[in-house]
Formats: C-alpha cells, structure tokens, sequence
C-alpha cells in the first residue's frame, strides 16, 4: 500500500504538474489574444531597451531642424517673437533653397507686436489719435508673415483635439484611399488652428499632435488622422509632399492593397511621390530614433544672424527639409523617447521624414503576434512536460535557455531585419511554467516526506526516516528480498507479571520498558516492526541499507540487556512507576534472506517482514529459556560477528524445521571477550562439546563437575545443569548409532 501510494504519488508529481503546467500555458495564451496592457507594456520596454543598444545610426537623410533653443531665446528676447522676426527667419530658409520649411509652432493669436495691435492700446489713452491712426495704417506683422509664406514652400501646422471646438481644416491638398476608409485611425473634432491668413498662405497643413503611450513615451509617429471625417496628415508627412511636389497622398488599406488576413479598412502604407511608407492599421510610422546628432540641428539664432552669409545659409539648407520647432525649457515643446527623456518634439516629426526618406522602417510583421503565440504553446508546452522529469536544476537550465533563445532572436530580428517580436508573452510562459510547477512538485515532495515520516517515524530512527524523506528513491516497498539480521525480544513471565496488576498497571510497566529497548533500537539504526504483547520484533537492513546490520544487531541485544539491569534498579524506585522484581528478557537472534516490504490488506497494513529467518528467530528467542541465556544466536550470525563472545550451546532442530543449526550465546562485546572469564569458558566449554559429540559420558560429566563454577561466574548454570541431565540421561543407554548431538527441540 505504502508502494502503491509513492507510485501514485510519484505519478501525481508527474501528472498534476503537467496538468496545470499546461493550464498555465493556456491561460497565458489567452493573455497574449486578449493584449492585456500590463503585459503588452512588458514588450514596449523590451523594445525601448533594444533601441537604447542599438539606436538608428544617424545618416544624412536631407532633413533639418531649426531649434528655437535656450541661446536663440536669450539673443532675441522671449517668446513669442515678432513675426516679422519670423517672417525673417523664413525668408532666409527660402533664400537659401530650403525644399520645404514645416513649423512645429501653431500661429493661433494675431501678433501683439503688430502696429494695428499698437495703435487699439494707443487709442486708450489720451493725446494719442495721431499716431495710432498712422500706426493703423502700416501693414500688419502677420500679413508680412503670410506674405513670406506664400513666396516660400511652407508648411504649416495645427493641432488636433478631442473636444468640439474650431472650424473644420481645409487642406492644400487631398487624401485618396485605395481600398476600404480606414476605420482605426485616430479620430478628433476639435482643432488649434494658425490664423487663417497664414494657413491660406502655406503650401501645406499637418497636425503636429503626437500621441504617446499609456507611460508617456512616444515610440510611434502618427502619419494619418481623422478630423470629423476628414483625413488629414502629420507634419513630417505634408512636409515630405511639398518637398517632392506631390499633389496628393495616397492611402492604401488591407481589403485595397490586396492583403485581407488584417481587419477591413487597416491602414496598410501610406505613398507620397515616390515614397511608400509601411504603417500600423492605424497609420503610425514606427520610430526608430538616433541618438542626438549635431549635424542635423542648426540653433535659430545662427539662421537670424547676420553673421551668416546666404551662402553660409544655402550649404546647411539647400535642398533640405526644415523643421523649425523649439527645445527651450519654457516652451513646453518637450516629450519622452525610448532614448531620453526629454527631447523637443520637433525631433519626433523630423526623425519620421528621415526614416521615410531612408527606407529605414520598424516593422511589426502580420505574423508577429501569430508566431509569439505559438511560441507560448510550443515551448511553453514543452517545458510543462518535460519539467517533471528533468527536474528542477535541469528545468532551470532548460527554461534560461529557452528564454535567451527567445530574446536572442527577438533582438536578432530587430538589430538585422528591424522586426519587432514581442518575447515577453514567451518568456512569461517560461516562467510561470516553470514556478508554478517547481512550487506544486516541492508542495507533492513535501506531502510525500510528511506522508513517510507519518509512516515510518514510529519504528525507525530519526535519522532514518530524515534520509528516506529527503531521498525516497533510496525507498523499495513491497515484497522486497534482503540478507536481514531479525530479533525477537520477550519479557520472561510475562503472564505471572499481567496476573499481579490491573490492566492500566501493565501498560504503565510495559512503557516504562519499551521505551529504553526502542531507543536503543533506533540509536541501533533499527527497524521496530511490531510489539506483540511484552516482545519486540526489530530488524536491521530494511529499508535503509545498513552494511554493518550485524554488529549493529549484537550490540542493540547487548546493550538492551545491560539497560534491563539498570532498569530494575532504578524503576521500583520513581513514583508512579509499575515494575516486577527482577524482570528478565529473552532475545533471539538470526541472520539470513527475508522478504519486507508491505504486510496486510488495502484496508490496513504495515511494513514487516516474513521468511525461514524470522520463524527461526523467534524459536531462537524461546529456547533462550531452555538453555538459560540472556541472547541467542543462530550460526549465519554467529560466522559475522567475529571477535564478538561468543559460546557455542547447542545443535538443535526448532520446532517446526528439519535441518538442525547451531546455536550460541552472545555473552559480551569484543572487550568481554579478550578476558580471563570467558577464555577460560570457551575452553572447558569445547572441551565438554566434543566428550558429548562423541558420546563420552564420563569426561563429559568429569568436565560439568569440574569447571561448573566456572559456568557460574558467566550466569550459565541453567546451561550446566541441562547438559548434566541430558548426559545423564544419554548415559543410562548404549551408544546411539549415527549419532550427530543434534538436540530436537519440543516447546517453542
């Protein structure tokens, strides 16, 4: 039973693990189907981290930025400038052939600075009609502005919002749509627009609104977006038209590209002049930023000097598309990216047009997130049933390798194809599998060590039951053949003993001796199988090895009848405590083959042992009255235990077995046996063996008188007086023919 419930433990370690291995693997599937935000931010910032090792590598792509920086603020005042400022600022761009000049600024107010603005704050005051009416009549800074921009290739901007507010956009140029409308592009009714003046007067109008993401970070460019129905592009992306010259941009979705495994009506490219850009379903160009590259940005203050000769001017612009945005702490112009966390978002527009410009584009292939999840089942899968066997060292091994296999083609992918592969779910897979499992392995180890300890701990040692909890593999149950050393250990008159007191008394003396036979037993690295009444039924080898079982048997039976001793003087003596005068104990010994294991029925059982062995000491253990011995031991035993004192008694023929053994006492450990008593025994004892073998009555007889003091002193003249009677006996007769000295034993 105990075998049957380790294998189906064991087959639950297997099964259970596996079961909910798999369920976990499953439930992180339909995590990875159901893109739960908190875990789809895991593959965001593994992303970030792989563009911070490897960033865009900045090549010219024809694009500038003219950054209203710190320095450009402190050489020509605060912001806002004058738009006669620029208006120069433009004009010197357009002179120096710049191909299209996009302003990441909205001009939404008209100018303070402009004279008719002047003149409205003169007319409240007094005394100054005269010179706010020839004020008035000057030309204002914006029409200046709008003049310049309608001589120049710019491109204006406006911002994009959620609430219902401004006028509707009308665009410089039109949107065409191959295919179904794009329905996930990112919808607004509302706007922030620059003066009407200005945006008639510009060669084109993009939203300059960037969207990050749920933390902030912008890693997505929007190309496209849609104002109360109305498609409508970025900056980067007008700015690219009018550049080129394009007259219109053409939007491609999934159902009119003639790719139809995405939803109807995903965005699929976006094609300006000779440029077609691959995006998400909603129109974003993927970012991929560079680090900050001088090269790219001219400070404004260098544009307005007059320092600068045009054709200073025309090397760092001609041919070039401008953005003029602002990095100017006060400006508010500044957002986070995978690489900083403050950057002007000027740089975001810019950066867009470079990578269109370049081909250079992050992708996020239809088959990413198909391949991810099969990636979760295959090894997540794999690792929830490979687990149990490997075990959890190896599983570990396993399970990192997996993971920086997944994460090294993740970063593979991107660094030379610049796909995007999400490892996280993966991983995640990897991890949960892999602690889910350890832990349920180590709660069904933990149950199987305290089911083994509930069972063995009560006849077996601390330390035994410690090494078979920790290592049950070292456990074979059922039916089992061992070499074994058996003892059968009896209280003699125990019946006389249980008629002198009451049942409670009988259990008060009865534990007051088994407890110090058991311990000794157990310090004996013993077995205890059973208690039968007052005997003790203990066995060594089983169901640890134990290489020195015999000795360990010897020296347990010696020491038990040395305890007994010092029971019977200090017992009488403790208040409370039962105990017969001079109790004695008989303990039979034999070694040989037995078979343990589990002994019973399903209902209940117990692990012992049967076999010849056992019968054979429990008759040993009876004829310990006859012969008058505290110990005795069969002859297996006996050829184990040299050195050990130890007296030959007999050859016998036990109750219910043909084949005769010899028999001996057990009288003391090594150091007993190196003495004057016992050598002084052995000899006179073998010489009185060989007079009976050879049935010489007379110098047998002579011997028993002679040296029975000597008998004596060893506590064996119960043994004397059974040979005088047995030669007595054998002598009143004629010699026995065949005759062996095998004694046949009658009682048990």
């Amino acid at each position: 039973m105990v075998r049957d419930f380790i294998a189906a433990s064991a087959e639950r370690i297997k099964s259970g693990p596996v079961i909910v291995g798999l369920l976990v693997v499953a439930a992180v599937a339909a995590l990875q189907f159901a893109a739960v935000p908190v875990f789809d931010r895991l593959g965001l910032w593994v992303f970030d981290s792989y563009q911070r090792a490897a960033p865009r590598v900045y090549e010219d792509a024809a694009v500038r930025i003219v950054d209203i920086d710190e320095e450009s603020i402190e050489r020509f005042g605060q912001w806002p400038w004058p738009r006669t400022e620029i208006a120069r600022l433009t004009q010197r761009l357009s002179d120096a052939g710049a191909a299209a000049i996009a302003f990441d600024i909205v001009f939404s107010e008209a100018d303070r600075t402009s004279p008719e603005q002047i003149a409205d704050q003169l007319r409240l005051g007094e005394g100054n009609e005269a010179l706010a009416a020839r004020l008035a009549g000057l030309p204002s800074n914006d029409d200046a502005l709008a003049d310049v921009f309608a001589m120049s290739p710019v491109v204006g901007g406006f911002f994009l919002l959620k609430e219902d507010r401004g006028t509707a956009l009308e665009l410089p140029a039109g949107m065409a749509v191959l295919g179904s409308p794009p329905v996930e592009v990112e919808q607004y009714s509302g706007s922030v627009q620059s003066l009407p003046i200005l945006q008639d007067a510009a060669a084109g109008l993009g939203s300059l609104s960037i969207i990050g993401d749920e933390d902030g970070i912008i890693r997505k460019a929007p190309l496209l977006f849609s104002h109360r129905g109305q498609l409508v592009p970025s900056l980067s992306l007008e700015a690219l038209r009018v550049a080129l010259g394009a007259q219109s941009v053409l939007i491609k979705t999934s159902d009119g590209s003639g790719e139809t495994a995405g939803a109807t009506g995903a965005v699929v490219s976006i094609r300006v002049g000779d440029f077609e850009v691959p995006t998400t379903a909603s129109g974003e160009l993927l970012s991929r930023f560079t680090k900050p590259e001088p090269a790219r940005t001219i400070p404004a203050w260098q544009i307005l000097s007059k320092e600068n000769s045009a054709d200073q001017l025309a090397e760092q612009v001609e041919g070039q598309i401008v953005f003029v945005g602002a990095s100017a702490t006060g400006l508010r112009d500044l957002i986070a990216t995978p690489l900083s966390d403050r950057e002007a978002g000027v740089t975001v527009h810019a950066q867009a047009a470079e990578q269109i410009i370049l081909g250079e584009y992050l992708s996020r292939p239809d088959w990413a997130r198909g391949a991810e999840f099969l990636l979760v089942i295959l090894m997540g899968g794999a690792l929830a049933l490979l687990l149990p066997k490997l075990g959890a060292v190896i599983g570990a091994l396993v399970g990192f390798a997996g993971t920086a296999s997944v994460y090294s083609g993740s970063w593979f992918a991107f660094d030379n194809w610049q796909y995007l592969l999400d490892p996280t779910y993966p991983v995640i897979a990897l991890v949960l599998v892999y602690g889910v499992q350890t832990l349920l392995s180590f709660r069904h180890e933990e149950q199987q060590r305290a089911y083994i300890r509930g069972a063995f701990d009560r006849y077996l040692s601390p330390e035994m039951v410690r090494q078979i909890s920790a290592n049950p593999e070292k456990l074979e149950l059922g039916g089992e053949e061992r070499e074994m050393t058996v003892m059968f250990c009896d209280i003699r008159g125990f019946s006389r003993i249980s008629e002198q007191y009451d049942p409670k008394e009988v259990i008060n003396f009865l534990t007051g001796f088994l407890t110090p036979m058991c311990d000794i037993l157990l310090e004996r690295k013993a077995t205890v199988d059973k208690f039968i009444g007052d005997a003790i039924l203990a066995f060594w080898n089983a169901p640890l090895d134990d290489p020195d079982q015999f000795r360990n048997g010897a020296r347990a039976s010696l020491q038990m009848v040395a305890a007994l001793e010092q029971l019977n003087l200090d017992m009488p003596a403790k208040p409370g405590q039962v105990w017969p005068p001079d109790v004695k104990i008989g303990i039979g010994m034999n070694a040989g083959l037995c078979c343990v294991g589990n002994m019973g029925s399903k209902q209940r059982l117990s692990y012992s042992l049967i076999g010849d062995t056992v019968n054979i000491a429990s008759r040993f253990e009876g004829l310990t009255k006859q012969y008058g011995v505290s110990i005795l031991i069969g002859s297996a035993l006996a050829d184990q235990l040299d050195g050990f004192a130890l007296l030959e008694l007999d050859r016998v023929k036990v109750v219910g077995r043909e084949a005769p053994d010899t028999i001996f006492a057990l009288l003391g450990d090594e150091l007993f046996a190196t003495g004057e008593t016992y050598q002084s025994l052995t000899e006179h004892h073998s010489t009185f063996l060989f007079a009976y073998r050879q049935q010489d009555w007379a110098l047998a007889t002579a011997t028993l008188d002679e040296f029975g003091a000597v008998y004596n002193d060893v506590g064996l003249s119960a043994l004397a007086q059974i040979y005088r009677e047995r030669v007595k006996h054998l002598s009143d007769h004629q010699k026995i023919a065949n005759w062996d000295g095998v004694f046949a034993a009658t009682q048990k």
